[in-house]
């Protein structure tokens, strides 16, 4: 009894140690924040806000509940050994192996420590060279992304989508929410390349293409990213994508040039001109973070145009032809088997590049 004794305190000590690594006494005050916000009723009067808040306050009360939760359950255990004697032990060894095994799983949470690392993500991805094939290629991405989410729990909303001609996606915005999303997938930032036999050439030749995949942290409150709105260039015009009534019959799109870095971000799939802005802003937002994170400049003033490396990043391959294998340029992880990466089976590639960055730093 002794031993177990010693096992629970040292675990006690741990999950006490991890607990307030992850800052869970912060994050149970922010969500009592948010609840005090959302108990009245006037915040809905921006719904796109309240929404997200609330999306917010889902995932921050499951993460201190699970803490929480861990660390009275050790200590209430490691009083409950002190009243047993050696009749127990067996029950009470079984209840530390449990609660060890939580801890180990919530552990990892302990790997994203960086400034935005839980925040959700705004997930933009667009097709570069090669034609249909990329546009297809960037559709198969999106679906690997969007199996990610849900094999893991998280939501995810397409906020953006625009259909290629003959196949595919050109592009499209995905807003993924959860704990810890952008820790998670920062990784996965950049340009992804497809190797294989093209299903759209008459002679099926192999294909080389490419899509960008852009990571950004999503930003909810725009005081954490303050736009001069001088620096802004807002336009205006019809949808052209698919929609509902008034959709393509009203000047609902929108889009916002950033002036000083050239960034551009249009969006039509809302219904009004009001929410396509309010959405172009946020994403806006969460590309001048990222930008400013890629440049390490310490306001939003000192961001340079041409200066971001997107189409310069390739980081990973997936060969389908003349054999199998997906494997990051960067950390030289890889898989044999591209299709289950692309039902989202990311795992492997999401915890090499923590363990990259981390020998990196």
């Amino acid at each position: 009894m002794e031993k177990l004794k010693k096992d629970l305190e040292n675990l006690l000590d741990e999950v006490i140690a991890s607990y307030n690594a992850l800052k869970i006494d912060e994050k149970i005050e922010e969500l009592a924040s948010i609840d005090e916000k959302l108990a009245d009723g006037g915040i809905w009067a921006n719904p796109t806000y309240a929404q997200d808040i609330t999306k917010r306050a889902k995932f921050l009360r499951k993460d201190t509940d699970e803490w929480s939760t861990l660390k009275v359950q050790v200590s209430d255990l490691i009083e409950l050994l002190s009243l047993c004697d050696e009749s127990m032990k067996d029950e009470l060894s079984a209840q530390y192996e449990a609660l060890e095994k939580t801890y180990l799983k919530l552990k990892k949470d302990l790997l994203y420590q960086g400034e935005f690392d839980d925040k959700s993500v705004i997930l933009r991805l667009s097709a570069g060279v090669g034609g249909t094939d990329a546009q297809d290629f960037t559709e198969m991405l999106e679906r690997m992304y969007i199996r990610y989410a849900e094999k893991n729990g998280l939501e995810v909303d397409v906020v953006d989508r625009s259909s290629g001609e003959q196949a595919g996606i050109k592009s499209s915005i995905l807003e993924i929410s959860g704990n810890y999303v952008y820790g998670k997938l920062k990784g996965e930032h950049g340009v992804h390349r497809l190797v294989r036999l093209s299903p759209f050439n008459a002679d099926n030749l192999r294909q080389t293409s490419f899509a960008l995949v852009e990571v950004l942290p999503k930003i909810d409150d725009a005081k954490e990213v303050e736009i001069n709105p001088e620096d802004l260039k807002i336009d205006v015009y019809r949808s052209s994508g698919k929609g509902g009534q008034s959709v393509n019959t009203t000047d609902s799109a929108v889009r916002i040039t950033h002036l000083p870095t050239k960034i551009v971000v249009a969006i039509q799939n809302e219904r009004s001109q009001l929410q396509n802005k309010e959405m172009a802003l946020k994403i806006l937002r969460s590309k001048l973070r990222q930008l400013q994170l890629e440049q390490k400049a310490k306001t939003i003033a000192e961001l340079k145009a041409g200066k971001s490396a997107d189409w310069g990043q390739q980081i990973r391959n997936y060969v389908l032809h003349p054999y199998s294998l997906v494997k990051d340029t960067r950390t030289k992880y890889e898989e044999s088997n591209p299709q289950s990466v692309f039902d989202g089976n990311l795992d492997g590639f999401i915890d090499a590049y923590l363990e990259w960055l981390a020998l990196s730093v």
